[in-house]
């Protein structure tokens, strides 16, 4: 593993990051997911390993009520069915009514219609953060096709200016993930270099990101940082663990069990020796 990169505006990043992943273990952070079929106990699983409070209330009459309640909500796009695009619009609706930070994961847009109508819909109601692949931030700008289906056919780097456009047009974080993450409020940049390709070969490894991010935004409320740093600390968090599990796994089998273990095993003290990060103002 290469030396982390932290110039002098990312280091306190990686405090805050520690800072944030111990108040979410002091106050486990309700975190409703509107997620789709595939993932959904395997980010259950992600929330409570990281040490969140997970719930997954998908039904018309009860996602907005449930969203009034809960620190952080996520919405994913996976598995769009008529139920879950009616309770996707009722529980952003109760988030923004009260203020709970929001997260929303494009899944798979642009080539297939139903679900990128939805993405757009959502994005104008101001997510609190944005999170997906090269191909899904490219494709909710409108600069791209998407990708082939959940997998991204488009660079990091090459969705940077989307990220930042889309950043500036709907007041989210951006945060696109890749090899080298990038996660943007419109006016900085942070560059996170950790993780694992194994992240791939599991299902959900992208999806339930999304949820700690949620996790962390919730988490972060009252305590003075701002959406920027609680999805940067949630990435970090994520993929630090990432590193560690595969680290000592076969394969995906045994990875998607040890990034429980590490999810949960990780200490907030354990961050700044492994956190790979650059950043820069615009």
């Amino acid at each position: 593993m290469s030396d982390p990169l932290r110039p002098a505006s990312a280091t306190g990043l990686v405090s805050e990051a520690a800072d944030l992943l111990g108040a979410l273990r002091a106050a486990p952070p309700l975190t409703h997911c509107i997620t789709n079929a595939v993932v959904t106990g395997f980010t259950a699983n992600v929330l409570l390993a990281v040490g969140a409070a997970p719930a997954m209330v998908d039904i018309v009459g009860e996602a907005g009520m449930f969203s009034g309640i809960a620190s952080g909500v996520l919405v994913n796009l996976g598995t769009p069915t008529p139920e879950q695009r009616a309770a996707s619009l009722e529980a952003v609706a109760g988030a923004n009514a009260v203020g709970t930070s929001w997260v929303l994961d494009p899944v798979a847009i642009g080539a297939l219609p139903i679900r990128t109508a939805l993405a757009h819909e959502l994005a104008q109601q101001r997510p609190t953060a944005i999170r997906g692949n090269a191909s899904e931030i490219l494709a909710l700008a409108g600069l791209s096709a998407g990708g082939r289906g959940v997998d991204a056919t488009d660079t990091t780097d090459a969705a940077a200016d989307a990220a930042r456009a889309l950043a500036h047009r709907h007041g989210s974080v951006v945060a696109v993930s890749g090899p080298v993450d990038l996660i943007t409020d419109g006016e900085r940049v942070l560059r996170l270099a950790n993780g694992d390709e194994l992240l791939t070969r599991v299902t959900g490894g992208g999806c339930a990101l999304g949820a700690v991010m949620a996790a962390f935004l919730g988490a972060a409320r009252g305590t003075g940082a701002d959406a920027l740093i609680a999805v940067a600390a949630a990435s970090l968090v994520y993929t630090i663990a990432a590193e560690r599990a595969a680290a000592r796994s076969a394969g995906p089998g045994s990875f998607a069990v040890a990034l429980l273990d590490d999810l949960s095993g990780l200490r907030p003290e354990d961050i700044a020796g492994a956190a790979r990060i650059e950043a820069e103002e615009l």
